[in-house]
C-alpha cells in the first residue's frame, strides 16, 4: 500500500500533500456513463463487480493516492429496516420513512450478511490495488441519515427532521443513537475488508443551532471516531464559524467546505489534520488557474497532516482536464 494518504491523516509530515477527490468515480468520467447505461445506481452499487469496476475509474485516469469505494450514504439504512431506490431528477427516495416516534424501532439485521456486497468489493479492491493505494471507506453520519429517513427524500432545509427534534426530541436521541451505533459497526466492518481510511459524511448537520449541534451531535459523532481503528475524516458543511464543534469529536482529520479559509482553519484547529478544499467550480477553469489555486490551499494548508480534496464532491459536468491539472498538481508539489 501506498501509505501518503494514511501518513497524512494521521497527522504526519509529508513530502507532498496526498490527494483525492469525494464523488471521484461519478458521472464526470465518461466510462461511468457508460457503465451505468447498463444498470441502475442500486444495481451497480449491489454488485461487486460493476462496483469494483466503477471505483477504478479515476486510478486508471488519474492514479489518486486514495481509492474511495463506489458505494452510497444511504446503504445503511437497510440492514436497519428502510427501503430506497434512486429516481432520476429526484435523489433517493425512502420508501418506508418514519412515521412518528413509535417507528423509530425497527428491527435490525446483521450488518455483515445485509451489506455483504460492501465487504466483498473492499476484498477485490484490496486484492487488485490494495498495494498501490489506500482504500476509503465511508458512511453517511447519524443527522444526515436521519434527515433522509423523516423526510423520505432529500430536502432542501431538512425542516422534516427539524420539526421531528422538537415535538419529539427523546424519539429523534433515539434514531439518532440507532444510526450511530450502525455507522460504527459498518466503518469497522469496512475496516475489517481493507478500508485505510474512513470517512464520516455528515453533510447536512450543520443545519443545527449550535447549541443542538453541541447536544445531538457531538457526542455522537465522538462515539463514531472512538470505535474505529483507522484513521477517520469527519466531514460537516457549514460549519466555517464552528469548526471547535467538528474538533470536539476528535476525528484525525476535519474536512473543509470550500466556504472555509484554510490558512484561518489551521490556526484554529491546533493541529489537527485538515482535508480539502478547492471549491469544485474552479475545475472548470483553465488549466494554469486551477493550479495557482490549487497550490494556494496547499501552502495555506502546510506539509502535516493535509490532505488535498475538494471543498463538496466532483460535480457531473466537471472536464476529466479540470481534474487531472488538480492531481497533477498535488503529485508535482515538494517542500
Amino acid at each position: 500500500m501506498s501509505d501518503l494518504l494514511v501518513r497524512a491523516a494521521r497527522g504526519e509530515r509529508t513530502e507532498r500533500p496526498p490527494v483525492w477527490l469525494m464523488r471521484q468515480a461519478g458521472r464526470h468520467i465518461p466510462e461511468y456513463r457508460e457503465i451505468r447505461e447498463n444498470h441502475s445506481f442500486v444495481e451497480a452499487v449491489t454488485d461487486p463487480e460493476v462496483a469494483e469496476r466503477i471505483t477504478l475509474l479515476p486510478w486508471e485516469r488519474y492514479r489518486p493516492d486514495g481509492l474511495v469505494m463506489f458505494s452510497d450514504i444511504l446503504t445503511i439504512l437497510e440492514p436497519l429496516g428502510f427501503s430506497y431506490h434512486i429516481e432520476s431528477g429526484t435523489g433517493p427516495i425512502i420508501e418506508n420513512p418514519v412515521s412518528g416516534p413509535a417507528d423509530v424501532q425497527r428491527a435490525r439485521e446483521p450488518i455483515p450478511e445485509r451489506l455483504d456486497y460492501v465487504g466483498e468489493l473492499l476484498d477485490r479492491l484490496d486484492d487488485s490495488v490494495g498495494d498501490q493505494t489506500s482504500l476509503i471507506g465511508f458512511a453517511g453520519g447519524p443527522f444526515t441519515l436521519a434527515s433522509y429517513a423523516i423526510a423520505g427524500q432529500p430536502s432542501r432545509n431538512h425542516l422534516p427532521a427539524r420539526q421531528f427534534r422538537v415535538q419529539h426530541p427523546e424519539a429523534f436521541a433515539e434514531l439518532l443513537d440507532r444510526f450511530t451505533e450502525a455507522v460504527a459497526e459498518f466503518l469497522q466492518y469496512q475496516v475489517a475488508h481493507g478500508a485505510d481510511v474512513v470517512q464520516v459524511f455528515d453533510t447536512y448537520a450543520g443545519i443545527l443551532p449550535p447549541a443542538e449541534y453541541e447536544r445531538f451531535i457531538v457526542p455522537r459523532h465522538r462515539r463514531i471516531v472512538e470505535a474505529v481503528d483507522a484513521p477517520t475524516i469527519l466531514f460537516v458543511r457549514n460549519m466555517g464559524g464552528r469548526l471547535d464543534q467538528i474538533a470536539a469529536a476528535n476525528p484525525d482529520v476535519i474536512g473543509l467546505d470550500w466556504t472555509v479559509e484554510m490558512g484561518t482553519a489551521r490556526e484554529q484547529l491546533d493541529g489537527l489534520g485538515v482535508q480539502g478544499n478547492l471549491d469544485p467550480s474552479v475545475l472548470f477553469a483553465d488549466r494554469e488557474t486551477i493550479r495557482e489555486r490549487t497550490r494556494e490551499i496547499i501552502e495555506a494548508a502546510g506539509p502535516q497532516g493535509h490532505v488535498l480534496n475538494l471543498g463538496h464532491g466532483v460535480d457531473k459536468d466537471t472536464p476529466v482536464e479540470g481534474v487531472e491539472a488538480f492531481v497533477e498538481t498535488a503529485k508535482n508539489f515538494e517542500w
